[in-house]
């Protein structure tokens, strides 16, 4: 990762004076999902091969937002494990129609068919997060979130641009919404060298927290850019966005 762009982060934390600040959520309330260390060798393939994607805690996406048709409410299931080099990362989701049209790196994979995973490396909601949204074709938007940067706005830094690693399967036609489809999986390897030393100050080790938040979007029709936003914890108001640091929920790092 770009040790100027951890620099500036760093900057503006302390500046803010966010680490640690709790100033939205006391850490009780909010909800804890158990990521399980793994042993094994995990295989970026798209499947589900490895022994250790059964023992992790699985959770669906229960809050659903603009969803106005029955064929809206589709289930989606995530998984996580780490070891002492990265997190693995496992979406499985229902889908009768897959859509996506990016292809490029830092654009609009929102728009289509996403798997998206923000996150902080410490416990607490911080002003700034880490994210990776991830489309069918494998096109990545990442990017550091800045949350009320200025005079209330929020910003993406797009020049985050870290390496990782994900593969997709899916069963079905991409953008052809003449027949249905059964649904699609990613899986993605993030290093914890991509947090620099920020990953640094509560490192990824048994009992440690990290402040996180899983996201689906779900794209039903070719055209257009209406989409169905699936979370793992609760947020406010949908019709701003998913970057709601104050609603992550924890993950909590388990042997």
């Amino acid at each position: 990762m770009n040790k100027n762009i951890l620099l500036f982060i760093a900057i503006i934390i302390c500046m803010s004076k966010m680490v640690f600040s709790q100033k939205q959520l006391v850490l009780g309330e909010q909800e804890i999902f158990h990521v399980t260390r793994t042993q094994e060798t995990i295989l970026i393939d798209g499947k589900m091969n490895e022994d250790s994607w059964g023992s992790t805690e699985s959770r669906t996406l229960d809050y659903i937002y603009n969803n106005v048709k029955p064929t809206d409410n589709q289930k989606a299931t995530f998984r996580m494990l780490w070891n002492e080099k990265s997190l693995y990362l496992f979406y499985e989701f229902e889908d009768k129609y897959l859509n996506a049209r990016e292809t490029k790196r830092d654009g609009k994979t929102f728009f289509d068919d996403c798997a998206e995973f923000f996150v902080i490396p410490v416990p607490d909601s911080l002003d700034v997060h880490f994210g990776f949204e991830v489309n069918l074709y494998q096109a990545s938007n990442d990017i550091l979130f800045f949350n009320n940067y200025y005079q209330g706005r929020d910003l993406g830094l797009k020049t985050f641009n870290p390496d990782f690693r994900t593969a997709v399967t899916y069963k079905g036609t991409i953008n052809d919404d003449s027949d249905l489809d059964e649904g699609w999986t990613m899986e993605m390897e993030i290093p914890l060298s991509v947090f620099g030393f920020l990953g640094e100050i509560v490192p990824a080790k048994n009992g440690n927290k990290w402040a996180f938040l899983v996201v689906r979007q779900d794209r039903n029709e070719t055209k257009g850019e209406r989409r169905i936003t699936s979370t793992l914890f609760p947020i406010y108001d949908i019709e701003k966005d998913v970057h709601q640091p104050n609603r992550f929920g924890l993950m909590q790092f388990v042997e």
